[in-house]
Protein backbone atom coordinates (compact mmCIF):
# COMPACT_ATOMS: atom_id res chain seq x y z
CA UNK A 1 0.00 0.00 0.00
CA UNK A 2 1.20 3.31 -0.98
CA UNK A 3 1.98 5.72 1.75
CA UNK A 4 -0.40 8.85 2.27
CA UNK A 5 2.38 11.22 1.22
CA UNK A 6 2.94 9.39 -2.37
CA UNK A 7 -1.19 9.01 -2.72
CA UNK A 8 -1.17 12.73 -2.04
CA UNK A 9 1.86 13.65 -4.74
CA UNK A 10 0.23 11.53 -7.00
CA UNK A 11 -3.68 13.29 -6.65
CA UNK A 12 -1.84 16.73 -7.04
CA UNK A 13 0.19 15.58 -10.28
CA UNK A 14 -2.86 14.17 -11.96
CA UNK A 15 -5.02 17.20 -10.97
CA UNK A 16 -2.66 19.86 -12.28
CA UNK A 17 -2.14 17.43 -15.46
CA UNK A 18 -6.04 17.39 -16.30
CA UNK A 19 -6.37 20.82 -15.16
CA UNK A 20 -3.36 22.18 -17.97
CA UNK A 21 -5.26 19.62 -20.27
CA UNK A 22 -8.78 21.83 -19.97
CA UNK A 23 -6.32 25.34 -19.97
CA UNK A 24 -4.96 24.71 -23.64
CA UNK A 25 -8.20 23.07 -24.74
CA UNK A 26 -10.01 26.00 -24.38
CA UNK A 27 -8.43 28.61 -26.62
CA UNK A 28 -7.60 26.26 -29.31
CA UNK A 29 -11.57 25.59 -30.10
CA UNK A 30 -12.98 25.85 -32.92
CA UNK A 31 -16.81 26.24 -34.88
CA UNK A 32 -18.09 25.04 -37.48
CA UNK A 33 -20.32 27.02 -39.37
CA UNK A 34 -23.16 25.61 -42.16
CA UNK A 35 -22.94 27.55 -44.98
CA UNK A 36 -26.59 29.36 -45.75
CA UNK A 37 -27.62 28.28 -41.89
CA UNK A 38 -30.55 25.67 -42.18
CA UNK A 39 -31.61 25.98 -45.97
CA UNK A 40 -27.53 25.39 -47.05
CA UNK A 41 -25.72 26.28 -50.28
CA UNK A 42 -29.00 26.73 -52.61
CA UNK A 43 -29.29 29.45 -55.25
CA UNK A 44 -31.43 32.58 -53.61
CA UNK A 45 -34.76 32.88 -55.24
CA UNK A 46 -36.51 36.73 -55.45
CA UNK A 47 -35.25 39.47 -53.98
CA UNK A 48 -32.53 37.56 -51.84
CA UNK A 49 -29.25 38.28 -53.47
CA UNK A 50 -27.65 39.00 -50.81
CA UNK A 51 -28.22 36.38 -48.59
CA UNK A 52 -24.89 34.55 -48.00
CA UNK A 53 -23.03 38.20 -47.63
CA UNK A 54 -26.26 38.81 -44.83
CA UNK A 55 -24.78 35.56 -43.20
CA UNK A 56 -21.16 35.90 -43.20
CA UNK A 57 -21.54 39.14 -41.71
CA UNK A 58 -23.26 37.43 -39.00
CA UNK A 59 -20.59 34.74 -38.15
CA UNK A 60 -17.05 35.61 -36.97
CA UNK A 61 -14.40 33.27 -38.57
CA UNK A 62 -11.23 32.37 -37.41
CA UNK A 63 -8.32 29.76 -38.38
CA UNK A 64 -9.08 26.47 -37.58
CA UNK A 65 -12.80 26.67 -38.11
CA UNK A 66 -14.91 24.81 -40.27
CA UNK A 67 -16.99 25.63 -43.23
CA UNK A 68 -19.97 22.84 -43.83
CA UNK A 69 -21.65 23.25 -47.37
CA UNK A 70 -24.80 21.37 -47.77
CA UNK A 71 -26.27 21.04 -51.42
CA UNK A 72 -28.10 18.98 -54.12
CA UNK A 73 -27.73 19.49 -58.18
CA UNK A 74 -24.61 21.70 -57.57
CA UNK A 75 -21.12 22.48 -56.93
CA UNK A 76 -18.85 24.71 -54.38
CA UNK A 77 -15.67 26.02 -56.24
CA UNK A 78 -13.29 28.51 -54.58
CA UNK A 79 -12.27 31.36 -56.54
CA UNK A 80 -10.08 34.38 -56.48
CA UNK A 81 -11.59 38.15 -56.14
CA UNK A 82 -11.53 38.63 -59.87
CA UNK A 83 -13.96 35.28 -60.43
CA UNK A 84 -15.92 35.88 -57.87
CA UNK A 85 -16.48 39.34 -59.18
CA UNK A 86 -17.52 38.10 -62.24
CA UNK A 87 -18.76 34.71 -61.64
CA UNK A 88 -16.38 33.21 -63.77
CA UNK A 89 -16.86 29.19 -63.18
CA UNK A 90 -14.38 28.22 -65.64
CA UNK A 91 -10.69 28.58 -63.04
CA UNK A 92 -11.40 27.35 -60.06
CA UNK A 93 -8.56 26.83 -57.48
CA UNK A 94 -10.67 23.95 -55.95
CA UNK A 95 -14.00 22.75 -56.74
CA UNK A 96 -16.04 20.29 -55.09
CA UNK A 97 -19.22 18.35 -55.98
CA UNK A 98 -20.18 15.76 -53.02
CA UNK A 99 -23.08 17.35 -51.41
CA UNK A 100 -21.65 17.62 -48.18
CA UNK A 101 -18.29 19.63 -48.23
CA UNK A 102 -16.67 20.19 -45.33
CA UNK A 103 -13.38 22.96 -45.50
CA UNK A 104 -10.80 23.23 -42.32
CA UNK A 105 -9.78 27.01 -42.50
CA UNK A 106 -6.25 27.16 -42.70
CA UNK A 107 -5.41 30.98 -42.71
CA UNK A 108 -6.39 34.08 -42.24
CA UNK A 109 -7.61 36.54 -44.55
CA UNK A 110 -10.45 36.21 -47.65
CA UNK A 111 -12.24 33.45 -49.20
CA UNK A 112 -14.04 33.45 -52.25
CA UNK A 113 -16.98 30.76 -52.54
CA UNK A 114 -19.23 30.33 -55.91
CA UNK A 115 -22.02 28.18 -57.11
CA UNK A 116 -20.56 26.26 -59.75
CA UNK A 117 -23.90 26.99 -61.73
CA UNK A 118 -23.32 30.14 -63.91
CA UNK A 119 -26.80 31.54 -63.41
CA UNK A 120 -26.82 30.32 -59.38
CA UNK A 121 -23.81 32.99 -58.95
CA UNK A 122 -25.38 35.46 -60.89
CA UNK A 123 -28.41 35.18 -58.51
CA UNK A 124 -26.42 35.83 -55.50
CA UNK A 125 -25.06 32.35 -54.57
CA UNK A 126 -21.85 33.72 -53.80
CA UNK A 127 -19.72 33.83 -50.36
CA UNK A 128 -16.81 35.73 -49.44
CA UNK A 129 -15.94 35.47 -45.90
CA UNK A 130 -12.90 36.86 -44.07
CA UNK A 131 -11.28 35.40 -41.67
CA UNK A 132 -9.89 36.95 -38.23
CA UNK A 133 -6.64 36.68 -36.90
CA UNK A 134 -6.56 35.59 -33.40
CA UNK A 135 -3.95 38.46 -31.88
CA UNK A 136 -2.66 39.76 -29.04
CA UNK A 137 -4.25 43.45 -27.96
CA UNK A 138 -1.99 45.66 -29.47
CA UNK A 139 -1.24 49.65 -28.98
CA UNK A 140 -2.89 51.47 -31.57
CA UNK A 141 -0.75 52.37 -34.73
CA UNK A 142 -1.33 55.13 -37.19
CA UNK A 143 -3.78 54.54 -40.08
CA UNK A 144 -2.26 54.09 -43.34
CA UNK A 145 -1.78 56.96 -45.75
CA UNK A 146 -3.99 56.87 -48.30
CA UNK A 147 -3.72 54.62 -51.66
CA UNK A 148 -3.45 56.43 -55.45
CA UNK A 149 -6.78 55.51 -57.13
CA UNK A 150 -7.01 53.79 -60.25
CA UNK A 151 -9.07 50.06 -61.32
CA UNK A 152 -6.90 47.04 -61.47
CA UNK A 153 -7.82 43.60 -62.70
CA UNK A 154 -5.36 41.87 -60.12
CA UNK A 155 -7.22 43.20 -56.91
CA UNK A 156 -7.91 40.35 -54.23
CA UNK A 157 -9.64 41.98 -51.97
CA UNK A 158 -7.15 42.02 -49.48
CA UNK A 159 -6.78 45.73 -48.43
CA UNK A 160 -11.12 45.23 -48.25
CA UNK A 161 -12.34 46.47 -44.75
CA UNK A 162 -15.30 44.44 -43.36
CA UNK A 163 -16.43 43.47 -39.71
CA UNK A 164 -14.79 44.64 -36.64
CA UNK A 165 -11.51 44.99 -35.17
CA UNK A 166 -8.95 41.91 -35.12
CA UNK A 167 -9.34 41.90 -31.57
CA UNK A 168 -12.73 41.18 -31.80
CA UNK A 169 -14.52 38.63 -29.17
CA UNK A 170 -14.33 35.27 -30.43
CA UNK A 171 -17.28 33.08 -30.63
CA UNK A 172 -16.16 29.33 -28.49
CA UNK A 173 -17.75 26.52 -29.41
CA UNK A 174 -19.97 23.93 -26.64
CA UNK A 175 -17.14 21.97 -26.16
CA UNK A 176 -14.73 24.84 -24.84
CA UNK A 177 -18.08 25.97 -22.26
CA UNK A 178 -17.65 21.93 -21.38
CA UNK A 179 -14.39 21.66 -20.34
CA UNK A 180 -14.42 24.90 -18.86
CA UNK A 181 -17.37 23.21 -16.59
CA UNK A 182 -15.43 20.03 -16.36
CA UNK A 183 -12.36 22.05 -14.87
CA UNK A 184 -14.55 23.80 -12.53
CA UNK A 185 -16.08 20.58 -11.30
CA UNK A 186 -12.65 18.98 -10.76
CA UNK A 187 -11.62 21.72 -8.77
CA UNK A 188 -14.48 22.09 -6.44
CA UNK A 189 -13.51 17.95 -6.25
CA UNK A 190 -9.96 18.38 -5.48
CA UNK A 191 -10.95 21.05 -2.88
CA UNK A 192 -13.61 18.94 -0.67
CA UNK A 193 -11.95 15.32 -0.92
Amino acid sequence: MASPSVTKLFNNVMFFSAFCVILVAVPVSSFQFQVGGEMGWIKPTGNESDTYFKWATENRFHVGDILYFKYQNDSVLVVNYTDYQNCIVSNPISKFEDGNTVLRIDRYGFFYFISGQPDHCKAGQKLVIRVMVQSEVESPTSAPSPKGGGDSSDYDGWDFNWGPPLNSTIRLSFASYFLTILGGVLLIFYVFM
